[in-house]
């Protein structure tokens, strides 16, 4: 579905590392790849993580989610976002997205909210369940911007923090902002599929430096710095980036630009090829400009759909149906949610088809 890419100066990096003697989550590459993912972003702070389930899970934590807390967030997308608020000890609620962008729709969110939530001593809360809802994770789809300053406008309005799953948008911008550094905090992923990758890895971003201060420490057991002994002050995570991952994306992200250039372009080649079928193939949406990690084609039915998928895979072409709603598994099948119609109806038609920039 998206090959990686290695074209640059990765091999070099990599010697450099490895003669450095520093491979493990101390190391100059690591400083390095902060400084650049900010610049590239335009957050104030970066903070690499060992992966991008790891900076969902450390951000909702920074942002005070704890055990019986209530975060909200949306049934399509990949398990990761589900799995990260689970590892919190709080339980997700689902909102349905919106057709256009794939993402969270700001309507269903707030419907929720009016509907079930009220502010009590600058908290939100659940009226239905009497839990803290603790914060919102949107996620933007395929690479596609959501309607985030929408979802952040609400969200301001009842007190709720938000954390943007960004995992697959990197290089993606809503009015001309990075995705990521419209909420609080900012999760972006390094998977083996993504744009930029170190065959695994991710990377946090925020505006607010108390913020990254923390995220940095708990990211890296709560260690108090000192020259040799070993205190640290709260339960915390070994989650940091292992320095010889970040020398593989500091090369990855020198190639951004070219990556971009790319996979617009094969993407423009989809979209004229499904122009005149009855095939909808997904576009970057008014005020947004995606990545265009993964292409998505929307058929009339779900049985077409079906059969696409079946003679496409039998044929060698790789396609795949997008993942099963979060709401439909058994370990999220109890959650609260709302009227997840769309949700369901786009799950059951939707296709995603190959998508690697050009080798």
């Amino acid at each position: 579905m998206h090959e990686p890419r290695f074209k640059g100066n990765e091999k070099k990096y990599l010697n450099e590392c490895i003669d450095s003697g520093f491979v493990s989550s101390v190391g100059a590459f690591v400083t390095a790849l902060e400084k650049k993912a900010a610049e590239y972003t335009g957050a104030k702070y970066a903070v690499a993580a060992v992966n991008g389930t790891a900076a969902i899970h450390i951000g909702l934590h920074a942002l005070g989610v704890r055990k019986d807390h209530e975060v909200i967030t949306q049934a399509f997308t990949f398990v990761a976002t589900g799995n990260a608020i689970s590892y919190t000890g709080a339980e997700s609620i689902f909102v349905d997205i919106d057709p256009e962008t794939l993402g969270m729709c700001p309507v269903s969110l707030e419907n929720f909210l009016e509907e079930h939530a009220e502010v009590k001593d600058g908290h939100c809360y659940n009226k239905t369940t009497g839990k803290r809802i603790a914060a919102c994770v949107p996620m933007h789809t395929f690479g596609f911007p959501c309607q985030i300053d929408k979802i952040v406008s609400i969200c301001e309005k009842w007190s709720l923090p938000v954390l943007e799953d960004s995992a697959e948008s990197l290089g993606s911008y809503y009015q001309e902002k990075h995705t990521g550094t419209f909420g609080k905090i900012g999760a972006i992923s390094f998977n083996g599929n993504k744009i930029a990758t170190a065959g695994g890895g991710g990377i946090l971003i925020t505006n607010d430096e108390e913020t990254a201060k923390y995220l940095k420490h708990i990211t890296t057991t709560a260690k108090i710095p000192h020259a040799w002994e070993y205190v640290h002050d709260e339960v915390a995570y070994n989650y940091r980036m292992p320095n010889i991952n970040a020398a593989l994306l500091l090369a990855q992200f020198e190639q951004m630009p070219q990556f971009l250039k790319e996979k617009r372009a094969v993407a423009e080649q989809y979209q004229i090829f499904f122009n005149n079928l009855p095939i909808h193939c997904y576009r970057e949406s008014k005020n947004s400009r995606s990545n265009y990690w993964l292409n998505a084609i929307e058929f009339e039915s779900a049985i077409e759909r079906d059969l696409f998928l079946k003679e496409s895979n039998e044929k060698g072409v790789m396609t795949r149906p997008p993942w099963k709603p979060l709401h439909l598994l058994e370990m999220f099948n109890k959650c609260q949610k709302t009227n997840l119609k769309i949700t369901e109806d786009l799950a059951k038609r939707i296709v995603n088809i190959p998508s690697s920039s050009l080798p």
